[in-house]
């Protein structure tokens, strides 16, 4: 068996229509989760590519070509390329309605936990992949570990006597935050231990189009256009 690289999808796949949206991501990345989760609870159709990290696929020119920076996700929409994966959430919100917040005050609190989750929560994806992917030296774990757990902590202070992040529904807020968080099992971090958290995570799973990363990341490139349903959650 060759352990060469597979040719990147964005060379070979057929070219999407102009409205369709493409993202490209990766089976094992949480950052390629959170916009999937938002397309699937939100019945979008897309199409996915896959880009496969393990043969460093992401750093062929041809990736590089979507996405300068090397990384998973990234999203081609109208002929525009957003990248990073809180952006591509609140360019999906802003961009189809759905879980974008109902007042403008929403809508702003709920990019303002986007941007705090990507200081906070990626804590939580650094003590995963050091403790599936890679080993690094004990100390390391160790300045990480209390930064995930302080932002798991935070969350699930803010969830007392509330069911969502912001406002009283589901938004990209809940979406981004849990994105990252539904990995917490993989670094040892077992989520009984923050019960406001565990029953948030289990509001999010009751909601039509839920599935957990592996149920709901392709490890293939795949045409998706889920049955429509109707738009509670539209804004």
């Amino acid at each position: 068996m060759s352990g060469a690289a597979p040719a990147l999808p964005v060379t070979n796949a057929a070219p999407a229509l102009p409205d369709r949206l493409v993202l490209f991501g990766s089976f094992t990345s949480s950052s390629t989760y959170k916009p999937m989760l938002y397309l699937s609870l939100a019945r979008l159709p897309f199409s996915f590519r896959t880009v496969n990290l393990k043969f460093g696929v992401q750093k062929h020119p041809e990736y590089l070509a979507v996405n300068r920076y090397g990384q998973v996700p990234a999203l081609r929409h109208r002929g525009l390329t957003i990248v990073q994966s809180n952006v591509i959430l609140d360019y999906l919100g802003r961009t189809t309605g759905h879980f974008a917040g109902r007042t403008e005050q929403e809508q702003w609190t709920a990019r303002e936990w986007l941007s705090w989750e990507a200081d906070n929560i990626t804590n939580v994806a650094k003590v995963r992949h050091y403790s599936r992917f890679r080993t690094v030296d004990p100390a390391v774990m160790a300045y990480f570990r209390p930064l995930a757990e302080a932002a798991v902590g935070f969350v699930d202070k803010a969830l007392a006597g509330r069911d969502w992040l912001v406002g009283d529904g589901p938004t990209i807020a809940d979406i981004g935050c849990w994105g990252r968080m539904v990995f917490m099992a993989e670094g040892g971090m077992e989520i009984a231990r923050w019960p406001n958290v565990q029953a948030w995570s289990r509001r999010l799973a009751a909601l039509p189009g839920f599935a957990l990363p592996y149920d709901l990341t392709p490890k293939k490139d795949r045409e998706i256009d889920p049955e429509p349903t109707a738009a509670f959650f539209k804004t």
